[in-house]
């Protein structure tokens, strides 16, 4: 069985700001891991496949003036 936390908060801004410490603490890697299994999760959902494998991560490219 899987653990589920719970946090509570008195507001929007103290719950953001206890989202970007969180994920500010753990290492790059971690963050890239958990980036991957969100974006696995969520093609799931979709029933799509990026690629053959659906393992990439899409490259773009965003010009800014």
């Amino acid at each position: 069985m899987k653990k589920v936390w719970v946090k509570k908060f008195k507001s929007f801004q103290d719950a953001e700001q206890s989202d970007i410490s969180y994920y500010l603490s753990m290492s790059p890697s971690e963050r890239l891991e958990t980036m991957q299994f969100l974006r696995e999760t969520a093609f799931k959902f979709k029933n799509f496949k990026h690629g053959k494998n659906g393992k990439r991560l899409r490259r773009t490219v965003k010009i800014i003036k």
